[in-house]
């Protein structure tokens, strides 16, 4: 029994000393990527996010689909964004509808896309949430729905965590003539 004892608490030991060793390459690899020292980064966040943290596969996803510190892979940034959004990440659910949206690194398909977009705007993520709420708009991968496209907008532009982004973005398009965004922001005021 002793010994039983003995092995479960090697066992959590090992597995404690994974997680933070994983935490750990993904800081690293952060603060290299934030340094826009990519190349450096790369190894960092593939050796954490193939340890399963979510946060460091997302951030290697976006290395593949930007082409920072590897050659730009549309595949390779859908794989690692799937893995990250497969564990919830908002992010990672955002970048994911984003592909299929955009049929990159897989074949589009709008109605994913919008799922996606909804997973990452319930959990108040400000593109999922702005993503979403154009789906309804245009009627794109779900029925058009203004009552909710307004919503979901209003909600986009007053989250505090990228809604001042999206404003800032929607009045520069708005200013160059873009359509579609001045509808948006009348009706967000």
């Amino acid at each position: 029994m002793k010994q039983f004892f003995l092995t479960m608490l090697a066992l959590v030991v090992c597995v404690t000393a994974g997680a933070q060793s994983a935490d750990k390459l993904y800081s690293e690899g952060k603060a290299l990527y934030d340094a826009k020292n990519y190349t450096a980064a790369v190894p960092k966040l593939k050796a954490a996010a193939e340890k399963g943290h979510k946060k460091a596969q997302y951030r290697l996803g976006r290395c593949y689909d930007k082409g920072h510190g590897v050659e730009e892979n549309d595949a390779q940034a859908f794989k690692w964004y799937s893995k990250s959004a497969a564990q919830e990440y908002a992010k990672a659910e955002y970048a994911v509808g984003k592909c299929y949206k955009d049929g990159k690194g897989v074949e589009k398909d709008r109605k994913k896309a919008v799922t996606w977009f909804s997973k990452a705007a319930k959990q108040d993520n400000a593109d999922g949430q702005f993503a979403l709420g154009k789906s309804y708009l245009k009627g794109k991968g779900i029925a058009a729905d203004e009552k909710k496209a307004k919503s979901w907008l209003v909600k986009a532009v007053k989250n505090p965590k990228g809604g001042d982004d999206i404003l800032a973005k929607l009045r520069k398009d708005a200013a160059a003539g873009d359509e579609d965004a001045k509808k948006i922001l009348s009706l967000v005021k």
